[in-house]
């Protein structure tokens, strides 16, 4: 019931978290706000060759509708497609243990939340969509960033795109979207990490994410992840 309550009220806790924020309420930030990101371009080389060893051992990376069914909308069957190492601060041991380098550097995340490889297959498009709260920031780190099309992601009024070994900070929950416009295959990692908050808006952040965690949503991608680690077959339609 409660986060029912928070969908409807979702834009008054939004503006409350970013009267709140230590850093701008904007939709691309800098960088050099987060100086833990520096050790991921640092090391940006050994995460890329350990999220394409676990991608294409078995077994592999299954479709984000598959694991994630809130994401059914905008995540085409097949085409995005995601190996969790941590969802809403819960650990996937069984891909920490496949890419050790990257668990330790995960680790050294101020306020982790999640972390995931993301893989985008060739021609994709991702629709807009917002992300559930102000709360939380994400990182992407351009692992492999195809160079023969149009690799992109719109974020509110603004168009960005990837490099490799270079990271991107901003707040998903301006509208975004994005285009895999090659004939290769992208891949970033993704983390979300708590926004840098003072009172109230991290109370009202903390609460938040408190029962987002509970939520029946998270709760069954876990069991899904569970069930595909397995070796089940998982739904995606």
């Amino acid at each position: 019931m409660l986060l029912r309550w928070g969908k409807h009220l979702r834009g008054t806790f939004d503006r409350l978290i970013a009267a709140s924020s230590l850093v701008p309420n904007a939709p691309v930030l800098d960088m050099r706000a987060f100086p833990w990101t520096a050790a991921l371009r640092a090391d940006w080389e050994a995460i890329r060759d350990e999220a394409l060893a676990a991608i294409t051992a078995q077994p592999g990376a299954p479709s984000l509708a598959a694991i994630s069914p809130d994401h059914r909308a905008i995540a085409p069957i097949g085409k995005w497609r995601s190996l969790f190492l941590w969802g809403y601060g819960y650990r996937v041991d069984e891909n920490l243990a496949r890419c050790p380098h990257t668990s330790r550097l995960m680790e050294q995340v101020p306020g982790l939340n999640s972390a995931m490889f993301s893989i985008l297959a060739p021609g994709t498009h991702i629709p807009a969509h917002r992300g559930v709260t102000k709360g939380l920031i994400t990182c992407h780190l351009g692992l492999v960033v195809p160079r023969d099309g149009d690799v992109r992601m719109r974020i509110g009024r603004r168009t960005v795109r990837w490099a490799e070994g270079e990271t991107l900070v901003f707040d998903d929950t301006y509208d975004h979207e994005v285009w895999n416009d090659s004939a290769h295959t992208r891949i970033v990692l993704l983390i979300q990490f708590r926004r840098p908050l003072r009172n109230p808006g991290r109370w009202v952040a903390d609460t938040l994410l408190g029962v987002l965690r509970r939520s029946a949503f998270v709760q069954e991608a876990r069991a899904n992840l569970c069930r595909w680690h397995r070796g089940e077959q998982l739904a995606e339609g």
